[in-house]
């Protein structure tokens, strides 16, 4: 039996399918969790054994009414390590790095940082306070993925983990993304709930993510019995195969191209825009943004939300695929307005 956690309640409910080791729920105040916060975890295991994902949802996290929510998808070996370590390290990593930059920061470093984003993938910077939270984001994934390297006792070099987290502060949202987990924002139009996917999943098959692994000595093909993915090998080995083109650990692959750099992004919340989800591709491999959306607006309560979602692709994996093939399938929702009740 396991443990699930509801951030519009802050009770702790009781059921025998998710696991309370993969879902954190963490508040600063727990008497100021209110509209702002209203959200949900859910994680179940898949087939394969352990189930090595992981999330987090914080709750007043930077400011009153802020919030970090995160989820992690392991792999290897050690991936359910890996990706423990990530949730339970990167909020105050992340948070310490941001307020650092506030103090140390001057006109000068603000015109050279963007000069050098200018360079990468990463989108527009609308403010001086996104400038921060993206250097931050930048700092603390580089940061953590040398503290993963120098663990001892624990081998990383073909276990890692994705990462996409959201921070909410006031009204905007500063999304990082490294892998193929994957956000959405669930928005409202004359025509009923909107689905907007606010990352790119970052696979090898992508061109940009193609080309810096070759100019690594890193090989991108797929295998014959899989033609549809393109994975990640070593020059001269058909080794490891990893189906995602950056990710914290997987240190055999950090000289051919898989970085621990993350895609940063900034959405301000309009009115219409109602709740963002995450979740690990267990549940994007068989269930579409729209789908999900759909779900999480139909959900009978933001306590219900997360675990909607997950059922949901569960059924799908055993519907689409004739064998007992299910991945792990993590979920976290956050809501921006409380649900209206049906009438």
């Amino acid at each position: 039996m396991g443990i699930c956690i509801s951030v519009v309640s802050s009770e702790i409910h009781e059921a025998d399918d998710c696991h309370h080791e993969n879902v954190v729920f963490l508040a600063e105040n727990i008497a100021s969790l209110g509209i702002q916060g209203l959200g949900s975890l859910y994680a179940k295991q898949g087939s394969k054994g352990l189930n090595q994902d992981a999330a987090i949802l914080y709750q007043d996290y930077g400011i009153e009414g802020g919030a970090f929510c995160g989820v992690f998808d392991g792999h290897g070996k050690n991936g359910h390590l890996v990706s423990n370590m990530v949730r339970n390290r990167l909020p105050s990593l992340l948070l310490n790095q941001k307020n650092a930059l506030e103090k140390i920061r001057t006109p000068a470093d603000d015109k050279s940082f963007q000069h050098q984003v200018a360079k990468t993938d990463i989108k527009s910077i609308p403010n001086k306070d996104f400038l921060n939270w993206q250097e931050a984001c930048i700092g603390a994934f580089k940061v953590l993925d040398k503290e993963i390297m120098l663990q001892e006792n624990l081998d990383c070099s073909t276990s890692g983990t994705t990462a996409v987290v959201v921070v909410r502060q006031s009204e905007d949202l500063v999304i990082a993304n490294l892998g193929d987990s994957r956000a959405v924002l669930g928005t409202m139009t004359e025509n009923g709930i909107k689905a907007v996917q606010l990352t790119t999943d970052l696979k090898p098959g992508l061109p940009n993510e193609a080309e810096r692994i070759r100019n690594c000595n890193g090989r991108v093909l797929a295998l014959k019995g899989e033609p549809h993915i393109q994975r990640v090998w070593l020059p001269h080995e058909d080794s490891p195969g990893l189906a995602m083109s950056r990710a914290f650990g997987d240190f055999l692959l950090k000289n051919h191209g898989i970085i621990a750099v993350p895609d940063v992004f900034h959405h301000h919340l309009t009115p219409d825009d109602q709740f963002i989800v995450l979740a690990t591709d267990g549940v994007w491999d068989v269930l579409n943004n729209n789908q999900v959306a759909s779900i999480v607006m139909e959900a009978e309560s933001e306590q219900e939300a997360a675990k909607a979602v997950v059922e949901a692709a569960t059924a799908s994996w055993k519907k689409k695929f004739p064998s007992p093939k299910v991945d792990d399938c993590t979920v976290v929702c956050l809501f921006f307005h409380k649900k209206q009740k049906p009438s």
